[in-house]
């Protein structure tokens, strides 16, 4: 079973079995290996394996089983050739460009991005000497006039948290392979069911597993998927040297996540549909941000590189004010109120005070990011029930 090719195989068989190797033992289940090193039989292997000259492993900061399952079947997933676990979706980030970008190498980014990732390039990525512009999401031409002779990475998150603004992928890696440049798309809302961008042209995809991938709010840890050089390799060393390293316990849950991840993107995409048509027409909402709308800008985009529109609705409240949309949320009994997406329990958020708080004012002007929207992450429970305490809110 180990030495076969999972490409072969459909998603789901991939999703269930890519990346198990029993042990000895013969366990069923994927074993979870809480050891942080690993012992020798001599000192002479153990120096071979210290300096890549033999398979095995050597400190769970770098070569775990468990966590070596779970990047085997993630990379399967996103037909990619190698993947790398980390610590969280940010770490992933953090480890992907600084392994990546040498100083003064220069990153255009999608304006719409997740509050803590345009924390990162512009406070702290600047920092270390990378330049960073932002592009608008949609605009190929704005992307292509702020790319400079210096740019090494096009960044963009697709569909956008939380307006689900999306870029065209297969443009933007044309634009990236004309400039020498990577394209690093991520993923989070899609995840490979919904979206493989890989296969878009894309050349890094970056993953916060602790949303669709865990899909029950249990674990945080994060994920880039690409070629073995850059991911096997680059990515990798930086990993094994400075330690933002995933825990084998929780590279054990997102396994056990991707077994049911296809089941569960299907039921979070029907709900998210039927919840968005019926916001669309809510006399308390001004506007819905859903690319399955056929309202929604990039509708027809999102058809041609998409398998389903996503779990996550956003909308704007009538009157558009932050007092109206904390009343929205404080009066709802059944939605969790926190920042976290992804999970079998649907959840509702502020961004402008939450997810987007740290982003000053004229940045979240600039992203779309009013005081009146907010932001549902579509659950497994009954739309009817979705629907019944969101009228909960809106009706006080």
């Amino acid at each position: 079973m180990n030495t076969l090719d999972w490409s072969d195989h459909d998603f789901a068989t991939a999703a269930v079995r890519a990346g198990h190797q029993r042990s000895n033992e013969g366990e069923n289940a994927e074993a979870i290996f809480t050891t942080s090193s690993f012992v020798f039989d001599s000192a002479a292997e153990a120096a071979a394996r210290f300096q890549n000259n033999a398979p095995g492993n050597v400190y769970s900061r770098f070569t775990n089983p468990t966590v070596r399952a779970f990047e085997q079947r993630l990379a399967a997933l996103e037909g990619g050739e190698s993947c790398i676990a980390t610590a969280s979706g940010m770490a992933a980030i953090m480890s992907t460009c600084v392994a990546l970008l040498a100083p003064g190498e220069h990153v255009v980014a999608s304006s719409g991005l997740f509050g803590s990732t345009s924390q990162f390039f512009k406070k702290y990525l600047t920092r270390i000497g990378n330049p960073v512009s932002f592009a608008q999401i949609d605009s190929i031409d704005d992307w292509a006039a702020r790319i400079t002779p210096q740019t090494r990475m096009l960044f963009v998150e697709t569909p956008s948290n939380p307006l689900t603004q999306l870029a065209d992928i297969t443009a933007l890696a044309a634009l990236a392979n004309e400039s020498n440049a990577l394209l690093v798309v991520d993923n989070c809302f899609c995840s490979p069911v919904l979206q493989r961008p890989l296969e878009l042209g894309a050349h890094l995809v970056i993953h916060s597993a602790t949303k669709f991938i865990d899909g029950q709010g249990r674990c945080v840890g994060g994920a880039v998927v690409g070629d073995k050089k850059r991911v096997g390799e680059d990515i990798l060393g930086f990993l094994r040297t400075a330690g933002p390293t995933m825990s084998p316990f929780n590279a054990w849950v997102f396994l056990k996540g991707l077994e049911t991840l296809e089941l569960r993107m299907q039921r979070h995409c029907e709900s998210a549909l039927e919840l968005a048509r019926w916001l669309d027409q809510h006399d308390a909402v001004s506007k819905v941000y859903y690319p399955g709308l056929q309202s929604h800008p990039q509708h027809a985009l999102c058809r041609e590189q998409q398998s389903g529109f996503g779990g996550i609705v956003s909308f704007e409240v009538a009157g558009g004010t932050r007092e109206r949309a904390w009343q929205i949320i404080d009066n709802t009994k059944m939605l969790s109120v926190t920042a976290n997406l992804g999970d079998a329990k649907s959840t509702i958020t502020h961004p402008a005070t939450t997810t987007h708080g740290r982003l000053t004012d004229q940045d979240r002007a600039d992203a779309g990011i009013g005081q009146g929207l907010l932001r549902i992450g579509v659950g497994l429970e009954s739309v009817a029930d979705i629907k019944a305490d969101l009228d909960r809110g809106f009706s006080v």
